[in-house]
């Protein structure tokens, strides 16, 4: 009998993997991101697209500047729009990353998750597009700020894009943290929006759309691009960015995030990270069984690093020898 409910366990369990993770646990400050470049691509990040000012200008790391509810990051990042933020003579502002990685960020069903989230200091003009955490086809993006041809001349809201048509809105309200996660079926073509806001675990909010989806793998921008607006001055925006990996299996919906949590920090902006390995990190989840499973014994099937409990958590089984389930917060539990 308990040898077929630990293969039924099994059988019914799904894994979830991260192929790429960004979540900042590798970086002591931004100026870290100086030791990329074309000749030695190192780090998770790229980083060309930006000002003609140092790092700290555009890019800086804080334990402040993350979702609370994000364990998984010691960290998150303001990145800012200032009189100087403009690439290579553009006169759009642009301050973006792009993963470094050789991953399979682009094929199958895959899931981009990041936090957001703007403050009531330097706040994004609501006069003008900025175009927010997009692929370089626009298949999928984020965009706050009057639109492009838009009625009016300004827009107070936050919005997800597909092809140029927006799906969802809300009105992008001062130290709200909107967690996302799109999911991107490569092979189907279609992209998914899930969201929530806080400590909440993410909900499936938009259902799959038909688009073009497409990307070589290093297409995929964290930042902000802003489009001029002529009348409009420049003023200095910043953008909180927290919670930044890409996932394939399933979808991790708790917003403290997969493997690799962050064991112990004590860190500030400036200080080192200590994290559990992340990359790859795979956990494994088995739904909660229908009826009554208070008698059904526990399986020995959660590994090393496995979330192991939490608020929504509808998992089973029980930490591998050698590991006990510790309790992060009440979002999120992992064995270590």
């Amino acid at each position: 009998m308990l040898f077929s409910l630990a293969v039924a366990a099994l059988a019914g369990s799904v894994s979830s993997t991260i192929l790429w993770d960004g979540r900042f646990n590798d970086l002591s400050t931004s100026t870290d991101l100086n030791t990329w470049s074309w000749s030695n691509q190192v780090g998770p990040y790229q980083y060309y697209i930006h000002g003609s000012s140092a790092v700290t200008s555009y890019i800086n790391l804080a334990t402040a500047y993350k979702n609370p509810a994000d364990s998984g990051s010691a960290q998150g990042a303001k990145f800012t729009l200032d009189s100087t933020a403009y690439w290579n003579g553009q006169t759009m502002r642009r301050t973006e990353l792009i993963p470094q990685t050789t991953a399979a960020i682009n094929s199958g069903k895959v899931w981009y998750h990041f936090s957001m989230k703007r403050s009531a200091t330097n706040p994004p003009s609501i006069y003008r597009e900025h175009q927010i955490n997009f692929f370089e086809s626009h298949f999928t993006e984020m965009k706050a700020g009057w639109i492009s041809g838009e009625a009016g001349t300004s827009d107070s809201k936050l919005q997800w894009f597909v092809s140029g048509t927006s799906k969802w809105s809300v009105n992008w309200d001062v130290d709200v943290w909107h967690n996302v996660a799109y999911e991107i079926d490569f092979t189907a073509n279609t992209v998914a929006f899930w969201h929530s806001t806080g400590l909440s675990p993410l909900t499936l909010t938009v259902a799959a759309v038909s688009t073009s989806a497409s990307s070589n793998g290093a297409d995929w921008h964290l930042g902000v691009l802003e489009l001029p607006v002529n009348g409009q001055a420049d003023t200095t925006e910043d953008y909180y960015f927290s919670g930044v990996y890409v996932e394939s299996g399933s979808l991790t919906r708790s917003v403290a995030g997969p493997g690799g949590v962050v064991v112990s920090s004590s860190s500030s902006p400036g200080s080192p990270v200590t994290s559990a390995p992340s990359s790859p990190t795979t956990f494994v989840t088995s739904p909660t069984p229908a009826g009554p499973t208070s008698s059904a014994p526990a399986v020995d099937n959660l590994a090393k690093y496995s979330q192991c409990g939490g608020t929504d958590w509808t998992g089973s089984g029980i930490c591998v020898a050698g590991t006990t389930c510790v309790v992060t917060n009440e979002w999120y539990s992992q064995c270590l």
